[in-house]
C-alpha cells in the first residue's frame, strides 16, 4: 500500500564520559592525570532519496536512536564519536513537530536536515588539572542527545497530476502516456492510492505524472475516499482535469470537481488546468464543452481504446509544463529545506562528575526524580556511590 504519513521518535546519542585515569609508568614518578575526553553522540539526519516512492519503510519503525559516544581513556585518548543515523525518505517529505508545526520541507533530491544532535562528550580528568589541583579524581559524564517526536508527511513532487470523477479513465490515460501500469477495470475507485508514471519526450526530457484517486461530490466531507490524497496535487505544476465525454452535462461534472478543489484549499482551485474529454470513441459526434474559465489552458479529446488524441496530449504536457516549473504558493515561502534544530533541553542546573568511587553531583541539587532519571541515563549500576550535597549515598 501507498503510505504518505509516518510518526517516529528520534533520539540522538549521548556523549561519552570523560576518562578518569592517571599515568602510571615505570621510572615516571607522579605521572599525573591523563584521562581523555568522551566522544560526541551520533546525530539523527533525515535525507531525501529520489529512489524512494513512499514512507512505507517507516510504518513499523517507531523509535530511531543514534549510538552514544565512546568514553575517554588513559594517555589522553579521546572516545570515538557516535555513529550518525540517516533516515531516508522520498523527495517531497515534510517534517512536522509539536502542534503540526512545519520544521523542514525536503523538496529536492539529497536534501538533508539534522533533526536531533548528539550530546557533547564529557571532559576527562586531564582537563581539570591546575597548579593547585594536580590530581583531580573526577571527570565529566557526557550530555544526553536531543530528542523529538516527529510526523513525516509526503507531498509528491510531480509535473502534472490527473484529477477527475471516478471512472473517468484517468488510469487508462496514465497507462497510455507513461510507463506506469495502474489497475484498470470497468468500475469506479479502481485507483485507491496515488500512482506515478514517467512520460518520455523530446530531447531526452521526461515528465512525472500522478494519477490521484477519483473524487466525488462531498469528498471534502469524507464521501468516497475523501480528499486526503489531494495533498499530492499541491506541488503539481499542471492539473489535468479528466472528464468522461460519454456522460451528460460535462459542465456540471467539471464544476463538481472544481468545488472539491476549492473546498480543500491550498490554492488548488487557482491552478492552470488542461481539460481532457476522454472516451470519445463512445460518441457518434465530437463532444461540446462550454465552460469558459481563465484557468483552462487547453481542451483536448482522447480515446484510450483507439489511441485518438494520445500523442497530442503528451505534446501538450511537455509544452505546458515548463522545464523548471513555478513554485507553488507554499514553496515560494519555503526554501528547499529549513535548518531545523529541536527545541533544546533547558540547560542543566547540575552536572554529574565521575569519581574514583562512583559519581558526584555538583551545582544546584535537582529533585529526586530528575536526578534518578539522569543517573539511569548514564548507566549507573547497583551499589555505586553517589555524592550529593556533601552526603554519600549508595545506588539501589
Amino acid at each position: 500500500m501507498f503510505h504518505d504519513r509516518a510518526e517516529i521518535h528520534v533520539e540522538a546519542g549521548r556523549g561519552g564520559d570523560g576518562g578518569l585515569s592517571f599515568r602510571r609508568e615505570k621510572y615516571v614518578p607522579k605521572g599525573g592525570p591523563d584521562g581523555g575526553d568522551g566522544g560526541r553522540g551520533g546525530d539523527v539526519v533525515v535525507v531525501a532519496d529520489a529512489a524512494l516512492r513512499d514512507l512505507s519503510a517507516l510504518r513499523r519503525i517507531r523509535r530511531l536512536q543514534a549510538t552514544r559516544g565512546g568514553n575517554g581513556r588513559g594517555s589522553r585518548k579521546h572516545g570515538a564519536d557516535g555513529e550518525t543515523i540517516e533516515v531516508r525518505v522520498p523527495v517531497g517529505t515534510q517534517i512536522l513537530g509539536e502542534g503540526d508545526a512545519l520544521l523542514a520541507d525536503l523538496a529536492s533530491p539529497d536534501g538533508r536536515i539534522v533533526v536531533a544532535r548528539g550530546g557533547i562528550g564529557g571532559r576527562g580528568n586531564a582537563q581539570f588539572a591546575t597548579p593547585t589541583r594536580q590530581t583531580p579524581r573526577f571527570a565529566e559524564t557526557g550530555l544526553p542527545g536531543e530528542e523529538a517526536d516527529l510526523v513525516l508527511r509526503l507531498k509528491l513532487v510531480v509535473d502534472a497530476a490527473l484529477a477527475g470523477l471516478p471512472n473517468a479513465g484517468k488510469s487508462s490515460l496514465l497507462r497510455r502516456i507513461s510507463n506506469a501500469k495502474p489497475k484498470v477495470a470497468a468500475y469506479p475507485f479502481t485507483t485507491i492510492e496515488p500512482v506515478l508514471g514517467t512520460v518520455d519526450g523530446p530531447e531526452l526530457r521526461q515528465l512525472t505524472v500522478a494519477d490521484v484517486p477519483g473524487l466525488i461530490e462531498g469528498a471534502a466531507q469524507g464521501a468516497g475516499l475523501g480528499h486526503e490524497f489531494l495533498a499530492h496535487l499541491e506541488r503539481a505544476n499542471l492539473l489535468v482535469h479528466v472528464l468522461d465525454a460519454s456522460e451528460e452535462d460535462l459542465e456540471s461534472r467539471f464544476r463538481t470537481i472544481d468545488h472539491e478543489l476549492a473546498a480543500y484549499g491550498a490554492g488548488l482551485d487557482e491552478r492552470p488546468q488542461l481539460v481532457v474529454l476522454n472516451k470519445v470513441d463512445l460518441l457518434d459526434r465530437p463532444p461540446t464543452f462550454g465552460v469558459r474559465d481563465d484557468r483552462i489552458v487547453r481542451v483536448l479529446t482522447t480515446s484510450c481504446a483507439t489511441g485518438e488524441g494520445i500523442e497530442e496530449l503528451k505534446w501538450a504536457l511537455f509544452e505546458l509544463c515548463p522545464v523548471q516549473g513555478p513554485a507553488s504558493a507554499e514553496e515560494e515561502t519555503l526554501p528547499e529545506y529549513l535548518e531545523y534544530r529541536p527545541r533544546a533541553r533547558r540547560g542543566p542546573r547540575f552536572r554529574i562528575l565521575r569519581t574514583d568511587r562512583g559519581y558526584r553531583v555538583v551545582g544546584t541539587p535537582p529533585p529526586a526524580e530528575e536526578l534518578e532519571e539522569a543517573l539511569r541515563r548514564i548507566g549507573i549500576k547497583r551499589g555505586t556511590a553517589v555524592e550529593v550535597g556533601g552526603e554519600e549515598l549508595e545506588w539501589q
